[in-house]
């Protein structure tokens, strides 16, 4: 088996592996317990409308990644947000030139929660922080860049949450938070990937010069309850 292929299905692969714990499965269908974050995936779509109706009893809206699902008339499909899958297969050759600050205190967490949630709300709950490890840089006592980890497979940890306050980007705090984590999930003998709305060419860019390739393109299905 291409292991990479795990990819294809990585909240399924998720769920099924490193962060089998945190799983909420329906049959055939694996989501992360919401207070975790809102992501589900399948293998079977057959099994599919009556878990994410029962899933769906939990949240106001979720995502379901992957393949396009069959569901029924009690979800609104509101957008599909078709992101750019990508993979690190090298350390990245950035020098960290700023104190980096791993995240592990309640208040640390809660800034954490705070600042990508200011910037990316709609992804990071209350214990998304628990995922894996993140990684911060303070500027007058205040947090102003993050990124860490969230899905984690056996040989895969995505990276997650590059987020920079609006009034401190443009100084290369993302350039280093990535290359911790990228580091960090290298020494655990395992690949970083991460997801990237191909809408955002900003963002495309500056991982494709720190060394990340397009592996794919791929789908996060946004579902609300009517």
């Amino acid at each position: 088996m291409n292991i990479e292929k795990k990819l294809d299905n990585p909240v399924w692969n998720s769920l099924q592996e490193t962060h089998k714990n945190h799983a909420v499965t329906y049959d055939e269908v694996a989501f992360y317990h919401p207070s975790y974050c809102p992501f589900g995936g399948f293998i079977k779509s057959h099994d599919v409308m009556n878990s994410m109706n029962a899933y769906s009893q939990l949240v106001d809206s979720f995502y379901i990644v992957g393949e396009k699902p069959l569901f029924s008339n009690e979800l609104t499909l509101h957008n599909n947000l078709i992101c750019h899958q990508m993979v690190l297969k090298k350390t990245i050759d950035v020098a960290i030139n700023e104190e980096i600050v791993e995240l592990t205190t309640e208040a640390q967490k809660a800034a954490l929660f705070d600042l990508v949630n200011l910037v990316q709300p709609g992804y990071f709950n209350d214990k998304t922080a628990d995922l894996g490890s993140y990684f911060g840089i303070y500027k007058a006592g205040k947090l102003v860049a993050v990124t860490g980890e969230r899905m984690k497979m056996n040989e895969f940890t995505e990276v997650s949450a590059v987020v920079t306050h609006p009034e401190h980007t443009g100084k290369g705090y993302a350039k280093q938070l990535i290359k911790q984590t990228t580091t960090h999930i290298f020494n655990q003998n395992k690949t970083p990937y991460l997801h990237v709305a191909a809408s955002n060419i900003g963002a495309i860019k500056l991982y494709e010069k720190l060394g990340f390739t397009t592996r794919r393109k791929i789908s996060f299905w946004h579902f609300k309850t009517r």
